[in-house]
């Protein structure tokens, strides 16, 4: 008994499924915009985005301009951050905000608009150009709604694209350390300190330098090493100075004696 209630039980599911479908084609069949448009409100309200794009994109050529327009346009957009298609939403806002710049959802959708762009971001070892665009269009909708309600909000997406930001610079660097590449290792650990003057990571950073110099200058060819050992020596100078209780203080004096010891020669050699 209990295994035929189940059976039922899923037929009756099934039934209801196709009367939806069946439901949805028939609205989809009438030549009435309005008929689409109500119910594409309907599915929206039940969280249906899915139904109420398919039903907004085809109404919107004929209520572009038209009071409903705006909605349709609006909640479009929504429909597709929602079913997570984060480029079409973002370039949705966009057109919107741009098209109906007096609208009372203009604001939402310019702050939308940089979300989405936000979030279809990818990880910190991925490209992140959507991170900078998303970052500086929340910048300028700061600028532009200074005492906005997202403006909260709006922060704290600039704060996490810079972290962001700062991890992938960092990546980078310590990518070049690895594959032996010290030259670049060097230029990139100087970029990070100037693109990010505040970073937690900069400590680390001023010991890398030192490691990749001494690196750099140990492969270098004898003409060129005296100068880099001798940058060894300023970057750990440095490191001590900014950093006097770095727990890597241990490892840079090794590389500084070190240092000092090729230097020497290095003169001795050459007078």
């Amino acid at each position: 008994m209990g295994r035929n209630l189940r059976v039922w039980f899923w037929v009756g599911i099934g039934l209801i499924g196709l009367a939806s479908c069946s439901k949805f084609r028939q609205i989809q069949k009438s030549e009435d915009w309005r008929i689409k448009y109500d119910a594409g409100l309907s599915y929206y309200e039940k969280k249906d985005y899915y139904r109420t794009a398919i039903l907004f994109e085809e109404i919107l050529p004929i209520v572009r301009g038209l009071p409903e327009g705006e909605k349709v346009e609006f909640y479009l957009a929504y429909c597709q951050y929602y079913e997570r298609q984060y480029l079409l939403a973002s370039n949705q806002f966009r057109t919107f905000y741009e098209t109906y710049g007096r609208s009372s959802f203009a604001q939402e959708a310019f702050f939308m608009f940089a979300y989405s762009l936000y979030v279809s971001s990818p990880d910190s070892n991925l490209d992140q150009t959507s991170t900078v665009e998303g970052m500086n269009a929340m910048q300028n909708f700061i600028n532009q709604y200074p005492t906005s309600e997202f403006r909260e909000r709006a922060n704290e997406v600039i704060v996490s694209s810079q972290r962001k930001l700062e991890q992938k610079g960092y990546d980078n660097a310590y990518q070049y350390i690895k594959i032996k590449s010290y030259k670049a290792a060097v230029i990139a650990l100087e970029n990070f300190r100037r693109s990010f003057p505040d970073s937690p990571k900069l400590e680390e950073v001023a010991y890398l330098r030192v490691l990749a110099e001494y690196k750099l200058a140990q492969q270098s060819l004898p003409h060129l090493q005296l100068e880099r050992y001798t940058l060894v020596l300023t970057y750990y100078q440095e490191l001590v100075d900014t950093y006097p209780q770095s727990p890597r203080l241990k490892e840079a004096e090794k590389l500084y004696s070190d240092s000092l010891d090729k230097i020497n020669k290095l003169k001795n050699n050459n007078s």
